[in-house]
């Protein structure tokens, strides 16, 4: 079949393939206010760029991205693939008066939220010459989150655009997303779509389910007899209803309850044994979380830094109570004395090796939730003939600037780097190239932490997600809570379209007043 490419007098001539869902999308946002949701690797900015070039004439286009690498990766595809007209990027480490100076200069604007918004909050410039407003991952456009803000300065001779691979399973977040940002409708495809699915690529998920072996099973039976011990306490103080399953969730929610009564003037032994009972549930729910998910050495890790903590001398009351006693202690021999690791290390090393022996030049990503995982991993992968493993983690702590994660990536798209564990710092907005093989060390309860960690391959070529659960396990809870997520989120969206499309309004009473310039 001859590739036909876009034609049009912003667009530098024979680059950008004409894609029938991506010229029908664009013409949706040009028309009006739109939500755009696409699955990752299927071209949301191409969409952005035609939008833009179409109202370019009529004023400047600003683009909103929440991470630095994504203002990169938007700037090098508008000065690469636009002509004609002139593209900067700005972000809080600028001078704010040459901020003011770069809007005033180009055309295309390309920034972080929390930028704009302080400069529209401190009057350095504000939105009247611009015609366009395209927020990316707007999915985030909730709460008090800086798009809320920028969107607040907006006016309605403006069309705004938001852009998601996952928008999440609540109808009323999706909803909200639509009404902070003025969205009047919404246009989703999915990769079984018609006019989609000629571009996309096959991606195969195998689920591995692995069995702990017998050290860790005793290690998280004896942690849960400190959890028992300590949930049976708050349920004989009426603090815990006695249905309620030992979950981190819970536990979360009695801290808030008992913060609540405390800053409410509760000062009674009660609230204050309560808080004690449930800050020691929460440190042993760690616990068994690493044991259950993750293995001994990150399990060690962990239990290294509570007993630190119990031996301050101010503090640490709960985390004392916790290492004395005896359960405690005959789990801590365990884990000393063991050399068994999580079955999933061991997975992950021969899905590594398998992969790059079978195929040398396919690149691999492999996410785990902790980085003491992702250290451990990257030591054990890079053992493996072949492989050469780089570690993508945020910038807290020790870990990589954003100059740091780029590079990274740069390595990988130059072959320098062929294998990189990543925390979720991989998972949204990084111009990650398209992977081979994908690997979860652990399912994640979240739909679109899950979406975006899947997106990471089938993007260029077919990939293979492998998904690895250690059975009984919250892992299990965790990978059905993803599902069900998911099914809800395709389900809202579906019925979110149909009223749009039979002309139900997408705003609620309440707010569409303030929404009519819209």
């Amino acid at each position: 079949m001859c590739m036909v490419f876009v034609n049009h007098p912003f667009i530098v001539p024979d680059r950008v393939e004409e894609r029938s869902y991506q010229v029908s999308m664009a013409k949706g946002c040009i028309q009006n206010n739109t939500l755009v949701i696409l699955p990752t690797g299927l071209g949301k900015t191409i969409i952005a760029l035609y939008v833009a070039v179409e109202f370019l004439p009529k004023g400047k286009v600003l683009i909103l991205a929440p991470q630095k690498p994504l203002l990169d990766q938007h700037y090098d595809t508008f000065s690469e693939l636009m002509v004609g007209h002139t593209v900067c990027t700005i972000n809080g480490t600028i001078d704010p008066g040459k901020r003011a100076e770069k809007v005033k200069e180009n055309d295309v604007i390309i920034a972080t939220p929390q930028t704009v918004a302080n400069d529209l909050e401190e009057g350095r410039y504000n939105l009247d010459p611009f015609s366009l407003i395209i927020y990316d991952e707007a999915h985030r456009g909730v709460g008090d989150y800086a798009y809320v803000r920028v969107a607040e300065y907006t006016n309605k001779g403006m069309r705004c655009m938001g852009m998601t691979a996952s928008p999440g399973a609540n109808m009323n977040r999706i909803k909200e997303v639509c009404v902070n940002l003025h969205l009047r409708r919404i246009d989703a495809r999915s990769e079984d779509d018609r006019d989609v699915a000629p571009y996309v690529h096959d991606t195969i998920i195998t689920r591995l389910k692995l069995n702990l072996p017998e050290d860790l099973v005793a290690i998280v039976d004896l942690i849960n007899q400190q959890i028992n011990r300590y949930v049976s306490e708050l349920i004989s103080l009426g603090l815990m209803n006695r249905g309620w399953p030992p979950s981190k969730t819970h536990f979360l929610h009695i801290q808030s309850v008992l913060q609540a009564r405390l800053a409410n003037g509760e000062k009674t032994a009660i609230i204050f044994k309560g808080l004690s009972l449930d800050a020691m549930c929460l440190k042993l729910y760690h616990a068994r979380e690493m044991a259950e998910t993750q293995g001994i050495t990150p399990l060690k890790i962990y239990l290294s830094k509570l007993e630190e903590e119990a031996a301050q001398e101010k503090g640490g009351r709960s985390a004392r109570e916790i290492v004395g006693r005896k359960e405690y202690q005959d789990m801590r021999k365990i884990v000393d004395s063991t050399n068994v690791e999580h079955p999933k290390l061991s997975k992950a090393m021969s899905i590594v090796s398998r992969t790059l022996i079978d195929h040398p030049d396919w690149k691999i990503m492999v996410f785990a939730h902790y980085r003491d995982t992702c250290d451990m991993l990257e030591s054990k992968l890079s053992t493996i003939n072949g492989a050469r493993v780089g570690k993508l983690v945020g910038q807290s702590g020790d870990g990589l600037s954003q100059k740091a994660q780029r590079a990274l990536l740069d390595k990988l798209r130059s072959g320098g780097v062929n294998v990189i564990v990543a925390t979720s710092v991989g998972e949204e907005g990084l111009d990650i190239e398209s992977t081979n093989v994908v690997i979860f060390y652990e399912p994640i309860p979240s739909e679109i932490r899950t979406i975006q960690r899947r997106g990471r391959t089938g993007r260029k070529n077919d990939g293979d997600v492998y998904l690895l659960i250690a059975a009984g396990t919250m892992d299990e809870v965790a990978e059905r809570t993803s599902e069900k997520k998911e099914e809800s989120m395709r389900a809202n969206i579906e019925r979110l379209n149909y009223e749009l499309s039979h002309g139900q309004s997408l705003y609620p009473d309440s707010t569409q007043k303030r929404l009519d310039g819209f």
